[in-house]
């Protein structure tokens, strides 16, 4: 699965309570050869480094163990190399397994608890940006689910909508003297209520930005049918076919997602500079480590690509130097932005990912206090 699979309530399930072991396994991946052909190699010795773990655990029975293993070799037999991201995330019980690509690398890992480890699905997604877009038309509507890399149609709440075709009736066209215009029809405006009304079904139960994509007097009709459109954070006034290729609608909605993006930027450093003025600012790990741990961010914004390593000692976080991390170290935290960016979601914050170096004098990572 996609970050864009994550849904609240699949979350929710994903860290719901379970049967001892829950495992989890992370490795980062590569998208491209050459450097994807050690992945299978990284795979297999976590693989088997698992195998140990569950074996010499005393609280797995054989069965369990061997349950297991099975659901870890179903995983791997679908896997598909050609999919691959920045990382892969495998999640297996002695019932099910689950196989996640994620936009954001993560590091090598392998967990038994009693639930999964999200923190890399969580991170992933809030970077990735998700979104809806909507294509819509007289006679048709679309919902595609997207990121910043990629957008697939959405067949969710009854979409795809095609409105019912309107019978011929001569008598009609002797009275008007044409065929009546779409978007001045009755069972247009009919139709792109119910669309509206579908669609806030969906936003109510994943909410996204929205973008919308027409023709402006479809677009025009649909601002008339409901509440959706007016909340629409942008749109992209051309024609959408029902065939609208899920490539083509990202590269059509590139202008407005950058628009967005550093309409978010500006708005970001605006409040920054407010939260520094009332001294109600964090900046560095170890500042906002601490103020997400008391449940004091209000917003948490993170460089992109930054990724740090820490040693917690005394309740501070101390940067760690070079790639080689001791597994057994357990005050090592390879993904401790990934840890910071759960709890701050955790604790109802606004989480966004910027430009790299655009906070490079805040440490890389900054936060906006409650109190």
């Amino acid at each position: 699965m996609d970050t864009d699979a994550l849904t609240a309530g699949l979350l929710q399930e994903l860290r719901a309570a379970k049967p001892y072991p829950a495992l989890s396994l992370t490795m980062p991946t590569h998208r491209h050869a050459p450097d994807n052909a050690q992945d299978a190699v990284r795979l297999r010795n976590l693989l088997s480094e698992a195998h140990n773990r569950l074996e010499a655990d005393p609280a797995v029975s054989r069965d369990t163990c061997a349950a297991i293993k099975r659901q870890l070799e179903r995983a791997v037999d679908e896997l598909d190399a050609r999919r691959a991201l920045d990382s892969l995330v495998l999640l297996a019980t002695a019932d099910e397994f689950q196989i996640w690509r994620l936009p954001r690398t993560a590091p090598e890992r392998v967990v038994l608890s009693d639930s999964y480890l999200t923190r890399n699905l969580v991170a992933a997604k809030a970077q990735a940006r998700p979104f809806w877009a909507l294509t819509v038309a007289a006679d048709h509507a679309a919902l595609f689910s997207g990121t910043t890399e990629s957008a697939q149609e959405a067949h969710v709440g009854g979409f795809p909508l095609t409105a019912p075709r309107e019978e011929f009736n001569p008598q009609r066209m002797e009275r008007t003297g044409d065929t009546p215009s779409n978007f001045a029809n009755e069972d247009t405006k009919l139709f792109l209520r119910t669309v509206d009304e579908k669609l806030r079904a969906v936003l109510a139960t994943d909410p996204r930005p929205l973008y919308l994509v027409g023709i402006a007097p479809a677009l025009a009709l649909f601002d008339e049918a409901g509440q959706c459109a007016k909340d629409a954070v942008g749109r992209v006034t051309k024609g959408a076919p029902a065939d609208n290729a899920p490539r083509d609608l990202l590269t059509e909605l590139r202008p407005a997602l950058e628009a967005r993006r550093a309409h978010f930027a500006k708005e970001i450093d605006g409040r920054l500079d407010a939260a520094r003025s009332r001294k109600a600012f964090a900046g560095g790990l170890d500042e906002v480590w601490a103020a997400a741990r008391e449940g004091r961010v209000g917003l948490l914004a993170v460089e992109e690509h930054y990724q740090q390593t820490v040693r917690v000692d005394q309740e501070h976080l101390k940067p760690v130097a070079g790639d080689v991390v001791d597994p057994a170290d357990e005050s090592a935290r390879e993904d401790i932005v990934d840890e910071l960016v759960e709890a701050a979601l955790d604790g109802g914050a606004e989480v966004y990912f910027v430009a790299d170096d655009l906070l490079k004098g805040h440490g890389r990572i900054a936060a906006e206090l409650r109190f």
